[in-house]
């Protein structure tokens, strides 16, 4: 009887080892040949894959080696030490079983004595079940693993540019710190861009001079969306963002968090359009005109008149726009006046507190109750998980059956494990953004008057969402946070809505 071996291991570590367990490379070949020798069958070949994962049928060894059967029909049997070396996906185990039974080669485990009979089949359905089950779950556990790591501030990941993995400590334990062979060039890039004077391909082409190159061994300059995701991680200033929620790191900070949120926005700048030219202006990026809509740029007239214009009208966008040009000082003074307007009084202030206090009290026990139901939910869907495999083992439904409600239970275990993690984390934060946002409207009138450039810039962002000028006249629009915080219907106004507010004041 000729037979192949196949072997297989998931990671590039367990190729290179002799591991206690049976699973590296060598232990599997030994298994595999004492029985086939033990047999009396006859070795043709044998099949490996290295650090492969049992999930996906479409291994290189594994293809090569159904090709061959398939062509040549010459092979009696496939000798695996497991299945679960063999394969971890139901679906994917029949499908090789029905290549095999149509070359007329039957699959063989060292380990679990499958028989050709309806039992034997039947037991290998459910080892194949059960390896999947494991895979699925191994996944869920890794994930689960990973938030926690992130929790406590560790780095689950390949490290971002300008630091490095190393691990540290009799216990090994995996960690990022800074590589000094990047560390310089990647803050030092956020310094140039921050200035306003360097496009995202003068960044790229500053690391392509300083030998940075791409992670994946090509020769090429970095990418401008690598660059781009480089500028918006917050984890160079120590904190890690993961999953929409963010936690304070161990690993040490590149830069300030004032050099990362003055790159937020340029990068808000060159989003709105605003190129940054021979005249910079804190207003531009957010005026816009009460006309036709479009935005108003900042120019000089012989180089000593400043004023704003439409840049629709300009460039013959809106033909019908009527808009004139508009006194820069009057502008400024203008939007100092809706500053002084609008800052809270500290009895305005106490009342917004006490009243979101109340709310989110409310909130908080709303919260209450629908943690305890996903929680119920969650260890509902685990005994439906065992209880279909069970049901499985005993002939009660049907293979594609189990593995639809295997599919569906994990699905809905994964919404509502991510739903039980936001809102764990979303009150603190909406409590901290309404605290932060009625601190500073307390105080914009004259924060704003004694505030530089740079930071009348980050006012406007924070506060609008545009600064409409029109026949003369500067009327704003909020953003939502302060629009709830400002507006005359603020007494009325719900914490419905404000939930996944990022910060809008943070750069203040």
């Amino acid at each position: 009887m000729k037979c192949i071996i196949y072997l297989r291991v998931s990671t590039k570590e367990q190729a290179q080892t002799n591991d206690k367990e049976g699973y590296s490379i060598a232990a599997q070949r030994k298994a595999c040949v004492a029985y086939v020798r033990n047999e009396g069958w006859e070795l043709i070949d044998e099949y490996v894959d290295r650090g492969e994962s049992a999930r996906s049928i479409h291994r290189p060894q594994l293809r090569e080696m159904l090709s061959h059967i398939q062509k040549e029909k010459d092979i009696d049997a496939v000798v695996v030490h497991k299945l679960d070396r063999f394969s971890r996906n139901v679906e994917d185990h029949v499908t090789i079983k029905a290549i095999l039974k149509r070359a007329n080669c039957q699959l063989v485990s060292v380990v679990e004595k499958i028989e050709d009979t309806a039992q034997g089949r039947f037991m290998e359905g459910i080892y194949a079940a059960m390896a999947q089950f494991y895979s699925d779950n191994l996944g869920a556990e890794v994930t689960k693993g990973m938030l926690e790591k992130v929790k406590q501030g560790g780095w689950p990941h390949q490290a971002p540019l300008g630091y490095k993995n190393v691990r540290e400590g009799t216990r090994n334990i995996a960690i990022v710190v800074l590589d000094p062979d990047t560390a310089p060039y990647v803050k030092q890039a956020f310094e140039l861009y921050a200035t306003g004077n360097y496009s995202l391909d003068d960044i790229r082409d500053f690391f392509f001079d300083k030998g940075v190159r791409n992670r994946n061994g090509t020769p090429g300059p970095l990418a401008l969306d690598t660059i781009r995701n480089i500028f918006n991680n917050p984890f160079f200033y120590g904190t890690i963002r993961y999953r929409g929620a963010e936690y304070p790191g161990e690993h040490k900070p590149l830069i300030s968090r004032q050099l990362w949120e003055k790159v937020q926005v340029q990068l808000d700048d060159r989003r709105a359009g605003v190129r940054q030219r021979k005249h910079p202006h804190y207003l531009k990026g957010s005026l816009y005109c009460g006309e036709c809509g479009g935005r108003l740029s900042f120019q000089l007239a012989k180089g000593k008149y400043p004023y704003f214009f439409c840049l629709n009208k300009q460039k013959s966008k809106n033909r019908d726009c009527q808009s004139k040009y508009v006194d820069v000082a009057y502008v400024e003074e203008e939007v100092e006046k809706i500053y002084r307007d609008i800052q809270l009084s500290k009895e305005t202030a106490a009342g917004l507190i006490e009243r979101f206090n109340e709310e989110l009290i409310s909130k908080q026990s709303s919260n209450a109750m629908e943690e305890k139901f996903l929680a119920k939910r969650i260890g509902k869907l685990a005994d439906e998980r065992m209880s279909t495999l069970r049901a499985y083992q005993a002939k009660a439904i049907p293979l594609d059956l189990l593995k639809q409600e295997q599919d569906r239970i994990a699905s809905e275990m994964s919404h509502a494990e991510s739903r039980l993690e936001v809102i764990h984390a979303q009150l603190d934060q909406l409590r901290a953004v309404l605290d932060r946002g009625i601190a500073v409207a307390s105080r914009c009138g004259m924060g704003y008057k004694k505030a530089k450039s740079q930071k009348r810039k980050l006012y406007n962002q924070a506060f609008f969402d545009k600064i409409i000028v029109k026949d003369g006249k500067v009327k704003v629009e909020y953003t939502d946070l302060f629009h709830a915080l400002l507006s005359e219907s603020s007494n009325k106004t719900s914490l419905v809505g404000l939930a996944g507010l990022e910060p809008a004041t943070g750069r203040l």
